[in-house]
Protein backbone atom coordinates (compact mmCIF):
# COMPACT_ATOMS: atom_id res chain seq x y z
CA UNK A 1 0.00 0.00 0.00
CA UNK A 2 3.20 2.16 0.78
CA UNK A 3 4.65 1.69 -2.44
CA UNK A 4 0.88 2.32 -4.27
CA UNK A 5 0.00 5.64 -2.29
CA UNK A 6 3.63 6.65 -3.46
CA UNK A 7 3.27 5.58 -7.12
CA UNK A 8 -0.02 7.62 -7.23
CA UNK A 9 1.54 10.97 -6.52
CA UNK A 10 5.07 10.63 -8.06
CA UNK A 11 3.42 9.38 -10.87
CA UNK A 12 2.54 13.29 -11.20
CA UNK A 13 5.57 14.10 -11.89
CA UNK A 14 7.28 15.05 -15.13
CA UNK A 15 4.26 15.37 -16.79
CA UNK A 16 3.05 19.52 -15.48
CA UNK A 17 6.15 21.90 -15.65
CA UNK A 18 4.78 24.35 -13.33
CA UNK A 19 3.83 21.79 -10.72
CA UNK A 20 7.17 20.14 -10.63
CA UNK A 21 8.95 23.80 -10.27
CA UNK A 22 6.50 24.25 -7.39
CA UNK A 23 7.27 20.82 -5.96
CA UNK A 24 10.98 21.16 -6.32
CA UNK A 25 11.32 24.73 -4.41
CA UNK A 26 9.04 23.28 -2.13
CA UNK A 27 11.28 20.89 -1.46
CA UNK A 28 14.32 22.37 -1.82
CA UNK A 29 13.33 25.79 0.42
CA UNK A 30 11.24 24.53 2.94
CA UNK A 31 13.11 25.06 6.07
CA UNK A 32 14.90 27.86 4.53
CA UNK A 33 11.26 29.13 4.47
CA UNK A 34 10.20 27.98 7.84
CA UNK A 35 13.51 29.99 9.29
CA UNK A 36 12.62 33.07 7.58
CA UNK A 37 9.09 33.04 8.92
CA UNK A 38 10.82 32.43 12.63
CA UNK A 39 13.22 35.08 12.11
CA UNK A 40 10.47 37.78 10.94
CA UNK A 41 8.68 36.81 14.51
CA UNK A 42 12.25 36.95 16.55
CA UNK A 43 13.53 40.57 15.27
CA UNK A 44 9.67 42.45 15.18
CA UNK A 45 7.77 40.05 17.76
CA UNK A 46 7.15 40.66 21.18
CA UNK A 47 8.77 38.60 23.66
CA UNK A 48 6.70 36.13 23.98
CA UNK A 49 7.36 35.53 20.03
CA UNK A 50 10.76 35.55 20.76
CA UNK A 51 10.16 32.63 23.29
CA UNK A 52 8.18 30.89 20.69
CA UNK A 53 10.96 30.93 18.37
CA UNK A 54 13.56 29.23 21.00
CA UNK A 55 10.83 26.61 21.99
CA UNK A 56 10.49 25.68 18.19
CA UNK A 57 14.50 25.62 17.79
CA UNK A 58 14.37 23.30 20.61
CA UNK A 59 11.55 21.31 19.02
CA UNK A 60 13.14 20.86 15.75
CA UNK A 61 16.53 19.44 17.12
CA UNK A 62 14.52 17.27 19.13
CA UNK A 63 12.62 15.89 16.06
CA UNK A 64 15.34 15.94 13.89
CA UNK A 65 17.60 14.03 16.63
CA UNK A 66 15.03 11.38 16.46
CA UNK A 67 15.08 11.00 13.04
CA UNK A 68 18.51 10.10 13.13
CA UNK A 69 18.72 7.32 15.71
CA UNK A 70 15.71 5.84 14.06
CA UNK A 71 17.40 6.22 10.78
CA UNK A 72 20.54 4.59 12.02
CA UNK A 73 18.05 1.30 13.73
CA UNK A 74 15.63 1.18 11.00
CA UNK A 75 16.86 1.41 7.89
CA UNK A 76 14.73 1.80 4.74
CA UNK A 77 16.10 2.39 1.28
CA UNK A 78 14.99 5.38 -0.13
CA UNK A 79 12.33 4.96 -3.28
CA UNK A 80 14.62 5.49 -5.84
CA UNK A 81 16.77 3.01 -4.42
CA UNK A 82 14.72 0.21 -4.77
CA UNK A 83 12.04 1.11 -7.53
CA UNK A 84 12.21 3.45 -10.88
CA UNK A 85 10.55 6.56 -10.31
CA UNK A 86 10.22 9.75 -11.19
CA UNK A 87 13.19 11.88 -9.41
CA UNK A 88 13.16 14.91 -10.19
CA UNK A 89 15.74 16.05 -8.06
CA UNK A 90 19.04 13.62 -7.02
CA UNK A 91 19.52 12.92 -3.59
CA UNK A 92 22.17 10.76 -1.33
CA UNK A 93 20.67 7.10 -1.09
CA UNK A 94 20.78 7.25 3.02
CA UNK A 95 17.65 6.58 5.26
CA UNK A 96 14.23 7.34 3.35
CA UNK A 97 12.27 7.08 7.31
CA UNK A 98 11.82 9.34 8.55
CA UNK A 99 11.42 12.38 6.51
CA UNK A 100 14.16 15.15 7.98
CA UNK A 101 12.47 17.75 5.71
CA UNK A 102 8.87 16.93 6.76
CA UNK A 103 9.82 16.67 11.07
CA UNK A 104 11.93 20.01 10.64
CA UNK A 105 8.71 21.62 8.83
CA UNK A 106 5.72 20.39 11.09
CA UNK A 107 8.18 20.35 14.49
CA UNK A 108 8.20 24.12 13.49
CA UNK A 109 4.52 24.64 12.64
CA UNK A 110 3.36 22.83 15.80
CA UNK A 111 5.83 24.73 18.06
CA UNK A 112 4.37 27.69 16.84
CA UNK A 113 0.55 26.87 16.47
CA UNK A 114 0.46 25.95 19.93
CA UNK A 115 0.82 29.47 21.13
CA UNK A 116 0.65 31.92 18.04
CA UNK A 117 -2.64 30.05 15.85
CA UNK A 118 -3.10 32.29 12.75
CA UNK A 119 0.83 32.47 11.96
CA UNK A 120 0.93 28.19 13.05
CA UNK A 121 -2.06 27.47 10.59
CA UNK A 122 0.24 29.03 8.36
CA UNK A 123 3.38 27.59 8.62
CA UNK A 124 0.74 23.70 9.52
CA UNK A 125 -0.50 24.05 5.72
CA UNK A 126 2.95 24.91 3.96
CA UNK A 127 4.15 21.89 6.46
CA UNK A 128 1.51 19.87 4.46
CA UNK A 129 3.19 21.17 0.98
CA UNK A 130 6.73 20.00 2.17
CA UNK A 131 5.43 16.60 2.82
CA UNK A 132 3.32 16.24 -0.33
CA UNK A 133 6.46 17.43 -1.77
CA UNK A 134 8.84 15.02 -0.34
CA UNK A 135 6.85 11.96 -2.16
CA UNK A 136 6.33 14.09 -5.62
CA UNK A 137 9.86 14.62 -6.14
CA UNK A 138 10.44 10.89 -5.54
CA UNK A 139 12.41 11.51 -2.33
CA UNK A 140 10.04 9.67 0.00
CA UNK A 141 7.23 7.32 0.54
CA UNK A 142 3.97 8.32 2.00
CA UNK A 143 4.67 6.14 5.19
CA UNK A 144 7.76 8.16 6.04
CA UNK A 145 5.76 11.40 6.03
CA UNK A 146 3.24 10.11 8.46
CA UNK A 147 6.06 8.87 10.61
CA UNK A 148 8.11 12.47 10.53
CA UNK A 149 4.25 13.95 11.57
CA UNK A 150 3.95 11.62 14.18
CA UNK A 151 7.97 12.43 15.47
CA UNK A 152 6.67 16.36 15.37
CA UNK A 153 3.95 15.95 17.51
CA UNK A 154 5.13 14.04 20.20
CA UNK A 155 8.15 16.20 20.45
CA UNK A 156 6.20 19.49 19.99
CA UNK A 157 3.49 18.12 22.88
CA UNK A 158 6.91 17.35 24.85
CA UNK A 159 8.56 20.27 24.38
CA UNK A 160 5.19 22.62 25.09
CA UNK A 161 4.45 20.68 28.29
CA UNK A 162 7.75 21.06 29.54
CA UNK A 163 8.19 25.37 28.50
CA UNK A 164 7.77 26.48 32.21
CA UNK A 165 10.84 24.38 32.77
CA UNK A 166 12.84 25.62 29.39
CA UNK A 167 11.48 29.00 30.13
CA UNK A 168 14.55 30.01 32.00
CA UNK A 169 16.36 28.99 29.61
CA UNK A 170 14.50 30.89 26.51
CA UNK A 171 15.27 34.19 28.97
CA UNK A 172 18.72 34.01 28.99
CA UNK A 173 18.39 33.75 25.17
CA UNK A 174 16.49 36.88 24.99
CA UNK A 175 18.76 38.58 27.46
CA UNK A 176 21.45 37.92 25.50
CA UNK A 177 19.89 39.21 22.13
CA UNK A 178 19.14 41.96 23.70
CA UNK A 179 22.45 43.21 24.54
CA UNK A 180 23.55 43.05 21.02
CA UNK A 181 23.60 46.67 19.82
CA UNK A 182 21.63 47.72 16.91
CA UNK A 183 19.14 44.74 16.46
CA UNK A 184 15.27 45.88 16.95
CA UNK A 185 13.85 44.90 20.45
CA UNK A 186 10.65 44.55 21.48
CA UNK A 187 9.68 43.11 25.10
CA UNK A 188 6.54 42.72 26.80
CA UNK A 189 8.18 45.34 29.42
CA UNK A 190 7.93 47.94 27.13
CA UNK A 191 4.49 46.67 25.75
CA UNK A 192 2.83 47.56 28.91
CA UNK A 193 5.00 50.81 29.18
CA UNK A 194 3.66 52.21 26.14
CA UNK A 195 0.00 50.48 26.86
CA UNK A 196 0.06 52.30 29.81
CA UNK A 197 0.93 56.10 28.06
CA UNK A 198 -1.73 55.16 25.62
Amino acid sequence: MNYTLFKSINQLAGHHPYLDGLMVGVTNYSLLICALVLLLMWFFGKEQYKKTVVYAGITCALGLSINFIIGHIFFEPRPFVTHTVHLLITHAPDASFPSDHTTGAFALALAVLFVHRKIGIGMLLFACLTGFSRIYVGHHYPFDIAGSIIVSLAVSLIVYKLHPFLEPFANIVIHLYNRIPLVPKTTEKDDRIQSVHH
